[in-house]
């Protein structure tokens, strides 16, 4: 069984690298919007702070690098390139899947990740929510994040995934309950994050009741992981070309920060789903995102190495400086202030 999960994990790198596996639908990810221009900003570009709390540790900037892999050597390389580079620029990361340290604790290797980045800020662990109704028990989530050094852990919701993946775990009955269950026994704050078929309002509601920290929507726009399993599917004709048909299936990052921001209250909110500029991380910020996520454009320069990797933060963060100083904002809280512009709605006379 690990060696077949090692197979899945090297391929789903590839397949994400080598296939188009964006999600395509209705209005998703943010490209429909931007922010308010501000020819007279009153703000020295200098003095512009984007420095922020998630979790109790302080960032650089309000940026995580999103939830990948790890679980072979090759992704273990992966991870420790991320790893090297958060650390360098401030930011904080999230561990793929960790269910192969599960069925094989020497695995553990490609996911602990502090040997080689013992400066990183926050590192968050992650499991498939739906492995609580596969025997995994609150000592093993324990071990999870004990083992890697994680300051929080992500249980990520993959239901399209999982029916369309051959080997999926589709029994989400009564997770609700288990969740609510487990939580207060991990002991680190606890995310749900969906893989990027996003959060609508009948989701946020049960989210809410949750005694979670959080929620990171990955809506509809980035990659769409019934596509990248039905790259998977073989011979199996129906999940293929059902993967292909549902890849854009789900709730759009806009409208999905803008849903749960209402539902949640003050629970930590990332953003990630089709993320791939600054403006786009000024806006979902501006949406109400506490902080935000992308992985794609990081894998890709992770492949490269180290300072390919930590020249795309430092690209993406420089962008977001420029557009809080271009709008009057000199902190976070101020670019929360800023007015978002539907473009489809025409320019805003007042």
């Amino acid at each position: 069984m690990s060696d077949d999960i090692q197979r899945r994990k090297d391929r789903h790198v590839d397949i994400v690298l080598q296939q188009d596996v964006v999600g395509h639908g209705p209005a998703v990810g943010l490209g429909h919007f931007t922010l308010e221009y501000d020819a007279l900003p009153e703000i020295d570009l200098v003095d512009v702070d984007l420095s922020t709390t998630v979790f109790g540790k302080r960032l650089s900037a309000p940026l995580i690098i999103g939830a990948m892999t790890g679980g072979t050597d090759r992704t273990g390389q992966i991870n420790r390139t991320l790893a090297i580079a958060a650390e360098r620029t401030g930011v904080g990361m999230a561990l793929g899947s960790q269910r192969p340290m599960l069925v094989d604790p020497s695995l553990t290797s490609t996911y602990a990740v502090r040997e080689a980045a013992p400066g990183l800020p926050l590192l968050l662990g992650n499991l498939g929510a739906v492995q609580l109704n596969y025997g995994v028990k609150a000592d093993d989530v324990r071990r999870l994040v004990r083992d890697v050094g994680a300051d929080a852990i992500n249980l990520h919701l993959n239901a399209l995934q999982e029916a369309i993946q051959p080997e999926g775990d589709t029994r989400f009955s009564g997770l609700v309950d288990t969740i609510r269950q487990l939580v207060p026994q991990i002991g680190v704050p606890v995310v749900l994050k969906e893989v990027g078929a996003g959060i609508s309002a009948r989701a946020a509601h049960k989210l809410a009741q949750l005694p979670i920290a959080g929620v990171e929507v990955a809506g509809t726009g980035g990659t769409s992981w019934a596509a990248v399993e039905s790259w998977r599917a073989g011979a199996d004709a129906k999940r293929q070309h059902t993967g292909q048909a549902l890849a854009g299936f789900g709730v759009p990052t806009s409208a999905s920060l803008r849903i749960a921001r209402h539902h949640l209250g003050d629970k930590v909110l990332i953003a990630s789903g089709g993320l791939r500029s600054g403006m786009d991380l000024a806006v979902a910020l501006a949406m109400g995102a506490d902080a935000v996520a992308l992985a794609k454009p990081l894998l890709e320069a992770a492949v490269l190495g180290v300072d390919e990797t930590v020249a795309a933060i430092e690209a993406l963060i420089f962008e977001l400086r420029v557009i809080a100083f271009c709008c009057g904002a000199s902190d976070l809280d101020a670019l929360r202030r800023v007015r978002v512009i539907d473009l489809r709605a025409g320019w805003p006379l007042v």
